[in-house]
């Protein structure tokens, strides 16, 4: 019988495994859109190569700028890496941090750590890096009411909004998943992704289109460090999104429920192939819609907003 693991190693291991998979996620997904628009597209590693890259380039800050400018991206980034300990990333059994904080509370720190990176983005004078930190905070008052919505529901449902007994709830039976009530919020929070993500038909995530930038407008002053940090803090991101969406409203299974290194290894392959499930699913979504107005973001966001309050009246009608 093989030793287990020490709780402590398990812990670091969760924020471990997203720092480390997450450009290897963007990568693929990278790899799934030029394939479905016909290209060849850039290597899976690719993300990798170009985080060495950037982080062998000397580092530059505009005339005026503050040092928080430089220290914004780092921050931002360990402001994801709590996120992990707080979620079920590879264990069903709540570690010793993980009711350090709700989902409420990860929200906040998503929150943050997108306002530190808009606010260092505002103060370079930059104008297409003052229009993304400002489109970027429009938004954010946009969707943070929606996430808050979407976990005011969940709560409603499994009465509880502590991530670990959130996936222990829907992972007790299958028949929990297809409730109404829980479909709603998950397709809700979905959708909250998708524009947290830059994914939505509306903005350009790659490329510097000013039309439809927003995240990509925000890093355009950053070199070096600090750009290789705020990609890999925006790779890390959408890995705790998606790990959220996976692990704790949708498929809580593949899970370590011991700690054997086996049972571990295997919930790291199964939260990583979890994760690029979803960005198929993002990517084929984003390539199967023509870029839209900008404006239609808050009908977007608004949509996702009715759908969580649709499944609070769906569960007292009696059909959560």
């Amino acid at each position: 019988m093989s030793a287990a693991l020490p709780v402590a190693a398990i812990q670091a291991l969760q924020p471990l495994t997203v720092f480390v998979a997450a450009p290897g996620v963007t990568g693929v997904i990278a790899q799934v859109e030029a394939r479905l628009q016909g290209r060849r597209g850039p290597r899976v590693l690719q993300p990798y190569y170009d985080l060495a890259k950037q982080f062998g380039k000397e580092s530059l800050a505009p005339i005026g700028a503050s040092p928080f400018f430089l220290l914004a991206p780092g921050i931002a980034l360990a402001a994801y890496l709590v996120i992990p300990l707080l979620i079920p990333v590879l264990t069903s059994y709540p570690l010793p941090l993980g009711y350090m904080g709700d989902i409420a509370g990860g929200g906040f720190l998503l929150s943050l750590a997108s306002f530190l990176v808009a606010t260092a983005a505002a103060e370079t004078g930059a104008p297409y890096a003052q229009l993304g930190s400002s489109r970027a905070k429009t938004f954010s008052a946009i969707t943070e009411p929606v996430i808050l919505m979407v976990v005011f529901t969940v709560a409603l449902i499994t009465a509880t909004d502590l991530p670990y007994a959130l996936a222990e709830t829907v992972r007790s039976s299958a028949g929990q998943i297809l409730r109404p009530a829980h479909l709603l919020a998950a397709a809700a929070l979905f959708m909250v992704i998708l524009a947290e993500t830059g994914r939505i038909p509306v903005e350009s995530h790659t490329g510097t289109n000013e039309l439809g930038m927003i995240d990509e407008a925000r890093g355009l002053e950053y070199s070096g460090t600090q750009l290789a940090l705020l990609s890999w803090g925006s790779a890390v991101k959408q890995f705790v999104l998606y790990t959220i969406l996976a692990d704790v409203f949708l498929v809580p299974w593949g899970l370590a429920s011991s700690r054997a290194p086996l049972a571990v290894g295997l919930a790291i392959v199964a939260i990583v192939a979890k994760a690029i499930g979803v960005g198929v699913v993002v990517a084929v979504i984003d390539d199967s819609f023509a870029k839209l107005r900008l404006f239609k973001i808050t009908e977007f966001i608004a949509a996702a907003f009715l759908l969580a309050v649709v499944a609070v009246f769906t569960l007292y009608l009696g059909g959560g």
